[in-house]
């Protein structure tokens, strides 16, 4: 049995390495190098690396019995992509759905931080001006592909972007006008203690943050604002269907009888 996985994820790695444990034939696409260096290998398994379009996606998944749809909740284009292939080559495709956390601790009290719901970047940026005031200094924790929307709002130079240690991320904030003394490279998920000192020791007002559930670390970003008394804005995920984790890896085991 061939299985594709585009993954990139913490959900997308476990699976592809509990597949290959099991002798199931397994090739995992990642946009990066960065993701090709997360991934792991293990016997069976091959990496594909790179960006793909509709044509490129079909090309992988020719041939294969089973596609795995596990990239992240918010890419939204690239999921519809692989939709799109799988349907013209007339392939299996699951999605695997990132587990949802609790929203209700601290939204709109009791707790001392407040947080809001933002649909894009374009309005959380709005959103957390708003809530941090001209002055105030905005943790952004989204990433650096929307930064460029981020800076176009709020002043860059209150702006502190947590980023991945790549090149590529830091060209972004430079692009965006971020002061590099405002840029923090490092690799998550954090703990909820290292957010909070993240925000203690760089005197952040609010952070900017996405509904990323356990494997990104989102319960801790949300319980370090309330400890720290500032406010957060979550950016909205995507609503769609899918199949757990468990479901997913059921589901291939199946196919294998």
């Amino acid at each position: 049995m061939k299985t594709v996985i585009f993954g990139g994820t913490t959900e997308g790695r476990e699976l592809s390495l509990a597949l290959a444990s099991e002798g199931i034939d397994v090739v995992v696409s990642v946009a990066s190098e960065y993701g090709a260096e997360e991934q792991g290998r293990a016997d069976g398994l091959t990496v594909v690396e790179g960006l793909k379009d509709v044509s490129g996606i079909r090309q992988l998944i020719r041939g294969a019995d089973l596609v795995v749809d596990a990239t992240h909740p918010y890419a939204v284009l690239v999921t519809e992509n692989i939709r799109l292939a799988a349907e013209e080559e007339g392939v299996e495709l699951v999605r695997l759905v990132r587990a949802r956390e609790d929203q209700t601790s601290g939204k709109n009290g009791p707790g001392p931080a407040l947080y809001r719901i933002a649909s894009d970047a374009s309005d959380a940026a709005r959103i957390a001006l708003d809530m941090a005031g001209e002055e105030g200094r905005i943790l952004l924790t989204t990433g650096s592909k929307d930064l460029g929307t981020y800076a176009a709002v709020i002043d860059p130079e209150h702006l502190y972007a947590r980023v991945l240690p790549l090149i590529g991320s830091i060209e972004l904030c430079e692009q965006a006008g971020i002061p590099h003394r405002n840029i923090i490279a490092v690799q998550g998920p954090f703990s909820q203690a290292l957010n909070e000192a993240v925000i203690r020791d760089y005197g952040i007002d609010a952070m900017v943050t996405k509904e990323s559930g356990k494997a990104g670390g989102f319960a801790e970003k949300i319980r370090a604002c309330e400890e720290c008394g500032i406010p957060a804005v979550v950016i909205a995920r995507p609503e769609e269907e899918g199949l757990t984790y468990e479901e997913v890896l059921a589901v291939c085991r199946e196919r294998i009888k």
